[in-house]
């Protein structure tokens, strides 16, 4: 017998993918994940480099930008060209592939936003 509380609902689909139990689209045209997306920072965004959990190799974070998906999907491509590496957006985050901390915080003072650099 199945809980009363559990969502339950579709979770993937074998043609479009993983789908939002809540409204039940594709993850990637989600619309109640993108509302939550938005953060609700202090105006700073925070740079960092992180090797936790990565096998040692070295990844920049981008914290803190107060952009819709489509903006910060948009911004996470900017900076993945400036870098000339790869990179990815998960939760409201962008990720860059390798040690790229003044780059990216030169590019993001650069399109106005007030940069910190975070961690060690």
């Amino acid at each position: 017998m199945k809980n009363k509380l559990s969502t339950g609902g579709l979770v993937y689909s074998t043609e479009a993918g993983r789908m939002c139990p809540a409204c039940r689209q594709p993850v990637a045209q989600c619309r109640c994940r993108q509302q939550q997306m938005t953060p609700a920072g202090d105006g700073v965004v925070r740079v960092l480099r992180e090797t936790k959990g990565r096998g040692g190799k070295a990844v920049t974070l981008v914290k803190g930008l107060a952009l819709d998906h489509a903006d910060l999907t948009a911004m996470a491509k900017h900076l993945k060209a400036a870098c000339g590496s790869g990179g990815t957006m998960k939760d409201g985050v962008i990720e860059v592939q390798g040690d790229h901390v003044e780059r990216v915080m030169t590019a993001l003072q650069a399109a106005g936003h007030v940069v910190k650099r975070a961690g060690g």
